[in-house]
């Protein structure tokens, strides 16, 4: 007799294979390593829509108005002054003056507005003030390049110049006036946000300018004291390095890179610093 025996337990589920994958973690950090890069990106291309973007030609005209107006002014300078200080033609003399003199002055004054113009971005943890700076410096930057090459190819072009210009010296020239732009520029831009009197003071003080950095004349033919007075105008050493890139018989013995850049560089940290300490205080404002 054989006995017979049935087996009630339930038969085992199914199990699922295991699958084995090479994902792994990645830090939060690693997703974002160009994030800086992308949003400055876009906010450069978000300031060429801006930059007339209403008007027929778009960012032509962000170029083209500081080339007009230059070259205007340097046709009306010429027919007052025939005689320059400094080689025989006032045209090419005035533009190696003007130009990084508007420079400078439209690279800060951007500069100093880049917080209250992105203010809504900054609203977004992508978007830091730094990266508002930047942009605004990289885009103004540029302009100004295209302006000086097109005002200066015109000229050359147009007049017999007699000078023999030197592209190092220039690049040195555009390079004080920037650093020194940006550093003004960031420093006002967390004036301009903290104290309301600030922009309307700060504008006051710079009507004078026009005059008192030797865009009409050369540093060496002022009396003194007054001579020593306007060497601590760092703007007479950024035109005085443009103005010797031009003339090979302008020695410009005043011109001192190291107090510019020294001005610039110490400006520049101490208005990042204020700016990194109270930017989320001046954006909830």
């Amino acid at each position: 007799m054989q006995d017979t025996f049935q087996d009630n337990s339930p038969a085992p589920l199914p199990q699922r294979a295991e699958v084995k994958t090479n994902r792994t973690l990645r830090e939060v950090r690693q997703h974002r390593s160009f994030a800086s890069l992308r949003a400055i990106g876009a906010l450069v291309l978000r300031e060429m829509q801006t930059s007339h973007g209403r008007a027929s030609g778009g960012y032509f005209w962000a170029i083209a108005e500081p080339v007009g107006g230059i070259i205007l002014l340097t046709l009306i300078f010429s027919v007052g002054f025939r005689t320059p200080p400094i080689g025989t033609n006032f045209a090419i003399f005035y533009a190696t003056g003007v130009v990084p003199f508007m420079c400078y002055l439209d690279v800060s004054g951007k500069v100093a507005g880049s917080v209250r113009y992105s203010k809504s971005l900054l609203a977004y943890p992508a978007v830091t003030f730094m990266d508002a700076l930047l942009a605004r410096m990289a885009f103004n930057t540029i302009t100004h390049i295209m302006v000086l090459t097109i005002v200066f190819a015109g000229i050359y072009t147009i007049l017999d110049t007699r000078t023999d210009p030197q592209v190092l010296g220039i690049a040195l020239g555009m390079v004080m006036a920037i650093t020194l732009a940006s550093a003004v520029g960031a420093m006002n831009c967390f004036l301009i946000e903290a104290f309301s009197w600030w922009q309307p003071l700060w504008g006051i003080l710079m009507r004078p300018l026009f005059l008192l950095s030797c865009i009409f004349f050369v540093f060496d033919t002022i009396p003194q004291p007054y001579q020593d007075w306007l060497w601590w105008n760092p703007l007479v050493h950024v035109v005085g390095q443009m103005r010797r890139s031009f003339y090979p018989s302008y020695v410009g013995e005043y011109v001192s890179h190291l107090y510019v850049f020294g001005l610039s560089l110490g400006l520049l940290a101490f208005g990042l610093m204020l700016l990194i300490r109270y930017h989320r205080d001046l954006q909830n404002s």
